[in-house]
């Protein structure tokens, strides 16, 4: 049996009790103890931590196609121990997700989950407009110790439609994640007009939007990514 917890914002402390693994980020290991020798061991996942070798395959494919590739690790926990992860200084945020829910997260931004998580890549279908739109890591809760660990640059803002039923839009070069019953994948509104022809965008070109009936939480960091196609002219 293993438990999530952070420490100081920005690290992962995972605490096992029994034998029991974890898939992290590759390299993402930064300390550990335990009484006697040490009793954990990392190992590379080499086609992703599907159980099916097909799905397995296919799904490495489908990673490096879609830019979804994130390089994994299996730790091994062999007995009772604590182990710490981080990555270049970013925050952390653990999430316990409930049976049926579904995290939709950016490959990048996975620090560490756990078995009980059925892992799989899937398109989304909004490449056209961004490099990190393309495709995203979906997490599902299949047993009742279903964690993940993601990454934020910077603290998170989290909003939610879940009580209120609000539209919600945000930016998606900053969008880390979304939770939600099923994938509650977001629809994709475009801002494209003359003044784009001759370079007087706004900067706001496209957003995902989450309308009343798609009752989601989304986690925002106080950044965006590089590398989004823009859809202006200039």
């Amino acid at each position: 049996m293993i438990t999530f917890d952070v420490v100081n914002e920005l690290t992962l402390r995972v605490t096992c009790k029994g034998t029991d693994s974890l898939f992290v980020k590759k390299g993402a290991f930064i300390a550990g103890e335990c009484m006697g020798q040490k009793n954990y061991t990392f190992e590379k996942v080499l086609l992703g931590p599907q159980q099916d070798l097909g799905a397995a395959i296919l799904g490495s494919l489908v990673r490096r196609v879609t830019g979804e590739n994130i390089p994994l690790m299996k730790v091994n926990l062999n007995g009772n121990s604590v182990t710490y992860y981080a990555s270049y200084s970013q925050h952390v945020i653990v999430y316990k997700l409930e049976q049926g829910e579904t995290i939709s997260v950016e490959s990048e931004n996975i620090l560490a989950f756990t078995p009980d998580c059925d892992y799989s890549v899937r398109f989304i279908g909004v490449g056209v407009l961004s490099q990190k739109g393309l495709a995203t890591t979906t997490l599902t809760a299949r047993g009742p110790n279903s964690c993940v660990a993601v990454l934020s640059n910077g603290n998170p803002l989290i909003i939610s439609n879940v009580e209120t039923g609000a539209s919600l839009a945000a930016d998606p070069d900053a969008v880390i994640c979304w939770v939600g019953r099923g994938h509650c994948d977001p629809s994709v509104t475009v801002d494209v007009s003359w003044k784009n022809l001759i370079g007087q965008h706004s900067g706001e070109s496209y957003q995902f939007e989450w309308n009343p009936g798609n009752r989601v939480t989304v986690m925002i960091q106080p950044s965006e990514r590089s590398g989004g196609i823009s859809v202006s002219m200039d």
